[in-house]
């Protein structure tokens, strides 16, 4: 079974620009299905495009947390276009980012709960990114859960445990990212060895954050191999049944995908 890059951003100019070799040097890792994300409703058609034009790539439309104020006032209808698109397998990235505070925390929520109302209507997931803001985050997923429920994922997990506790009980995944291979990551290991398996996604959120031993470089999907063998290490199980559970869970979260292997 192939592994899957759950988060990736191949309409980047990191990526773009040679994007033909970067999904060739996936394959040959192993990796078959990618993810690749949208972070603002006005660039939506690369990120699209680059999900049309290649087998076992998919997409997710939304603003980012960062791009809150650059495009305010997202409404769930404005999301809800897109999600017919047999390759539109997901909302988002959305969520709070109380580290670099590029938006407003206001504008930040409401872009939060639009994308979480669009999942809810569609039965679509929600993708998160969430940094610094473990207790909003958790606030505003349990308050709207209580609206109804919705799925999802936190992206790049670099949260405390308390939030990961929560956020599996609510049935949502956990993914990791490269840094589950830096150095003075324990908190973060520890969690990615206790969490229940059949939660777990891995990814690379490339072009950025590339795992050792790679780090410095820009990242790219076949990198995600190196996070999976860190995650079968700190777990003391084969890398194939770390393949085996993440590439299961993705595919269970994204129902609209569908395996891929070159």
């Amino acid at each position: 079974m192939p592994l899957v890059d759950s988060h990736c951003h191949l309409d980047f100019p990191q990526l773009a620009e040679r994007r033909g070799e970067v999904i060739a040097r996936a394959r040959e890792a192993g990796v078959g299905v990618m993810l690749t994300i949208g972070t603002r409703l006005s660039a939506f058609e690369g990120v699209r495009a680059a999900a049309e034009a290649n087998e076992g790539i998919y997409c997710s439309v939304g603003v980012h947390p960062h791009e809150a104020e650059a495009e305010p006032d997202i409404q769930a209808a404005q999301l809800l276009a897109h999600a017919g698109h047999p390759k539109v397998v997901a909302f988002g990235e959305t969520g709070l980012d109380y580290f670099y505070e590029h938006a407003p925390r206001d504008a930040q929520k409401a872009n939060f709960r639009a994308h979480i109302e669009a999942g809810r209507t569609a039965g679509l997931p929600i993708i998160v990114h969430t940094r610094d803001a473990d207790e909003d985050t958790q606030a505003l997923l349990t308050d709207e859960m209580k609206r109804g429920a919705f799925s999802g994922v936190l992206h790049c997990f670099t949260s405390g445990a308390r939030l990961a506790a929560a956020a599996v009980e609510m049935g949502f995944y956990i993914s990791f990212s490269g840094i589950l291979t830096f150095k003075k990551t324990d908190a973060l290991q520890a969690i990615a060895r206790e969490l229940p398996l059949d939660r777990i996604l891995v990814e690379t959120d490339a072009p950025y954050l590339a795992p050792i031993p790679h780090r410095g470089k820009p990242n790219e999907p076949a990198f995600v191999a190196h996070t999976a063998a860190k995650l079968a290490e700190l777990r003391g199980i084969s890398l194939e049944d770390v393949t085996e559970a993440t590439t299961a869970n993705f595919h269970r979260l994204f129902a609209k995908t569908r395996p891929y292997a070159a």
